[in-house]
């Protein structure tokens, strides 16, 4: 990374663009460190050094992802790294969208599945199960099972690996491969999720060499080699030892030679030891068993074994059966039909039992059809039957006719060449005619960049829209400007070098230095390394004629207003010093500091700007507005002085501000009631008194001093309470606290209780109490008129006048039952009433459209008939 980075500084800005068609950065030697770096620090390799035997598939699919150049073969179109992709698992791992291989493997295993089922005597299922598809490259065969349908990565792992982190590789998982290394050593690879075939194995094992002598600690994948010495293995024949270098596999035939014996022993001959076993020309020639015939087998060893005539005989077609002939006597004929399949496997020998073998052709006269049905002939057995009549059916490839004699139903595969042009459009197609797409061009194209030290394959007929590989190596073509000795150095490119991007910087008289690019020349370009100029919008200025001297100063410099207004200036020639005034107002600070100037912009007095007391004028107007300033601390009067500059006087406005519990009202200075602390405005406030405040439970005053808040502990009120009984004839002075106590046991809240009720029936009344309470009702029960009789009980809660009223009015307004009965008629008979008016609107006016149908109609009919009149 630290030499990339120190590598980019030189580069100039035309090449320092590292994106992509895609977005992503041109991150292959990122791409290279991450996904090896596992491996090269197993095996203490760089990323230079690497074996390219066991990293070229993976180079290759990097340099080519990070150029752009990674095509399918089958649509020759650009694999984008989110496009779903299936690879080659087989030889060649190459990379095709997942739609393409799909439908190519479906029509593939569709034809083979068809022709299968005319050639062979099978069923159109089973030969779609056992129909097979090869790879477009490779020709690697494979099931129909094994169609993909799903995008994994190239590991398997991840189902649709599509990232959007620019470094990792695209149609990977970014996880470790962990797939089973080659030669099944039990060990898994160690590199990033990757394409092509994995590495071979980096582990470190004990083995041995081929012959066994020499034992070393090597890598896994090359743990087979050679001690470089004799093998000195025992061969085959278990005589000689092996005289080859240590070598893997079988040792060869022993090649040392001798003198050896035929299997008969007659015959001696000068042979190789692998050879040794071998068979002369001459016949055995020994007397069997019997003593009248001799061994009529060749050479050979062992015994000759028993006469093959001794035992039971049977004449030469085997009707009859001879037990006991001696076996120099000939086995008479039997006088019958020999009868034994002739070779056309039809019929059967006519003759009678003869000796030696039967007639090769069988000459039996049958009705014979030719193969393909159109000609019926009584032709010899032996002699095939055959038409004239060629076949005009198609063969496979569907274009050409099959033009055999006498063709049956099987038309032999076509054997022209198909010759139709591949999608690369610069090949043929060199496959016999076929029925459906030919397959993709298997050729490369290498693409190199101007020189050739960069370089990649793309399949043949996507060159020309490839874009040429970014060589990371120096241009070495030398500028010929004047800048030559400090311009920087650019990659490797196509076309001619850029231009020099230095400045000229030759000063002009004004000062100024020119800013425009270099005048000088530039070097040709290569016509065989030259693009297509892109049109692209020049942002930058026309540059000039290399060669021409420097045009007169265009520096543009910004000049101020007359009023040295902040963004007001005038983008100006260096040359051009006329002054002017901007529209703008004058805003020059007042003598008051705190306005600003209306007059529009005019010439200052003093054109220093390095203060604002120096850009005083005396042509500014005269404040005359009041004073606006806020106060510190801040307070709500407004200031008595009108607009000067400097602070405002202290405010002696007095305000009033209640005490705590509203007895009295206390009179404080603006200024001094402000600059106190919340606390101590609250301690200022206090009357210092008792609080005047009721308390909340009871009808007693606060105890406290006056305070700001509640007051404190309501439920401790110690005042004395006069409590009385029921009928009033018992009365106790209690603590108001007791008081409180005994109305919440019963139930009651003390806050709840009127002035004039409170303490009232607490007490008990006794015997004396009862009688008095008798006269005392009856008293009052004859005074009562008969409305108050009908009145709530005492023992209920007090309700105020108000609410008696309030239930009064609803009692009154309750409806009865026959107005509610009154109000639901009329409210049905409102929903019938609307409902008949919807339906009769309905009506009429779909009656009214359909006449209104028939007399455009009629209207239309007229139309016509008029017309036809006139013609």
């Amino acid at each position: 990374m630290t030499s990339t980075a120190n590598y980019q500084q030189f580069l100039s800005d035309s090449d320092t663009d590292t994106n992509t068609d895609d977005g992503r950065p041109e991150s292959f030697p990122e791409l290279s460190s991450s996904i090896l770096k596992p491996y090269l620090e197993s095996t203490n390799q760089s990323l230079l050094t690497a074996s390219p035997s066991d990293l070229s598939k993976i180079r290759s699919f990097l340099t080519s992802s990070s150029s752009g150049a990674l095509s399918c073969l089958i649509c020759l179109e650009r694999i984008k790294p989110s496009d779903p992709t299936w690879h080659c698992s087989s030889l060649c791992y190459s990379i095709f969208h997942l739609i393409c291989i799909q439908s190519w493997a479906r029509q593939a295993s569709d034809l083979s599945a068809s022709l299968a089922a005319l050639r062979l005597p099978i069923s159109a299922e089973k030969a779609a199960e056992s129909s097979t598809w090869n790879c477009p490259k490779c020709r690697s065969q494979y099931s129909k099972s094994e169609i993909p349908k799903k995008y994994l990565c190239f590991c398997g792992k991840l189902e649709d690996p599509y990232s959007e982190d620019p470094w990792i590789l695209p149609h990977s998982c970014g996880e470790v491969c962990n797939r089973p290394l080659q030669h099944n050593c039990g060990h898994f690879c160690l590199l990033l999720c990757h394409p092509g075939p994995c590495p071979s194995c980096p582990k470190l094992v004990k083995s041995s060499c081929f012959c066994g002598k020499v034992q070393d600690i090597r890598r896994c994948g090359f743990k087979t080699y050679s001690c470089n010495k004799i093998c000195s293995k025992a061969l085959d024949c278990k005589t000689h030892d092996c005289s080859e270098i240590c070598h893997g596999g079988p040792c060869p035939p022993c090649k040392a030679r001798a003198v050896y014996k035929c299997r008969c022993g007659r015959v001696k001959e000068e042979r190789e030891c692998c050879e040794r076993d071998f068979r002369c020309e001459n016949p055995c020639g020994k007397a069997l068993d019997c003593g009248k015939h001799v061994c009529e087998k060749g050479c050979h060893a062992g015994e000759c074994g028993e006469c093959p005539l001794q035992g039971k005989r049977t004449c030469p077609c085997g009707t009859r059966v001879y037990e006991g002939m001696p076996c120099d006597v000939a086995v008479p004929l039997c006088g019958a039909t020999c009868d034994k399949m002739l070779s056309c496997r039809i019929h059967r020998c006519p003759e009678r039992c003869h000796r030696g073998p039967c007639i090769e052709t069988c000459r039996i006269v049958i009705t014979k059809i030719c193969r393909c049905g159109s000609l019926k002939k009584e032709v010899p057995c032996y002699q095939d039957l055959a038409c004239e009549r060629k076949c005009q059916r198609l063969r496979d490839c569907g274009r050409h006719a099959c033009k055999r004699r006498c063709c049956d139903v099987n038309c032999p595969p076509c054997s022209e060449i198909c010759g139709k042009r591949l999608r690369c459009k610069n090949h043929k197609c060199p496959s016999p005619c076929h029925r459906g797409a030919c397959a993709p061009c298997p050729l490369m194209v290498t693409i190199s960049c101007a020189c050739a030290e960069t370089q990649f394959e793309v399949p043949c007929g996507t060159e020309k829209d490839q874009k040429p590989p970014k060589c990371r190596k120096s241009c070495n073509i030398s500028p010929l400007c004047r800048h030559r000795t400090s311009c920087k150095p650019h990659k490797c490119h196509y076309g001619a070098c850029p231009p020099c991007r230095l400045i000229c910087e030759e000063e002009y008289p004004c000062g100024h230095k020119c800013k425009l690019r270099c005048h000088g020349p530039r070097p040709p370009a290569n016509p065989e390394f030259t693009l297509k100029p892109k049109k692209k919008k020049s942002n930058h200025q026309a540059e000039v004629t290399p060669g021409s001297p420097c045009p007169p100063c265009p520096e543009l410099v910004w000049r101020s207003c007359l009023g040295q207004h902040v963004g007001a200036e005038r983008m100006m020639v260096c040359s051009d010093r006329k002054q002017f005034s901007c529209d703008n107002l004058c805003g020059n600070p007042l003598p008051c500091g705190n306005h600003y100037c209306t007059k529009t912009c005019h010439a200052l007095q003093c054109q220093s700007s390095s203060s604002v007391e120096k850009r005083s004028i005396e042509s500014c107007e005269e404040c005359h507005l009041p004073c606006k300033k806020e106060k510190v601390p801040s307070c709500p009067h407004p200031c008595p002085l009108p607009c000067h500059p400097g602070e405002c006087p202290p405010c002696k406005v007095l305000i009033k501000r209640s005490c705590h519990c509203g007895t009295m009202v206390h009179v404080f200075e603006c200024l001094y009631y402000n600059t106190l602390s919340k606390k101590e405005q609250i301690t200022v406030r206090s009357c210092g008194g008792p609080c005047h405040r009721k308390l909340p439970n009871c009808t007693h005053l606060c105890p406290q001093i006056c305070h700001p808040g509640q007051c404190p502990l309501p439920e401790k009120c110690c005042k004395k309470v006069t409590v009385r009984c029921g009928c009033q004839t018992l009365k106790k002075e209690w603590l108001c606290q007791d008081v409180q106590a005994a109305y919440r046991n019963t139930g009651c809240e003390p806050k709840d209780i009127s002035k004039n009720q409170f303490g009232l029936g607490l007490l008990p009344c006794n015997s004396d109490c009862k009688n008095t309470k008798q006269v005392v009702d009856s008293v009052l029960q004859s005074r009562k008129p008969k409305v108050l009789e009908e009145k709530e009980p005492a023992t209920e809660k007090h309700v105020g006048k108000r609410r008696k009223r309030r239930e009064r009015v609803q009692e009154v307004n309750q409806p009865s039952r026959l107005q509610r009965i009154v109000t639901t008629i009329k409210q049905l008979l409102l929903f019938l009433v609307v409902s008949v008016a919807v339906i009769a609107a309905f009506y009429y006016g779909y009656k009214g459209l359909l006449k209104l149908s028939d007399w455009m109609n009629e209207v239309e009919e007229q139309r016509q008939r008029k017309r036809y009149t006139r013609v």
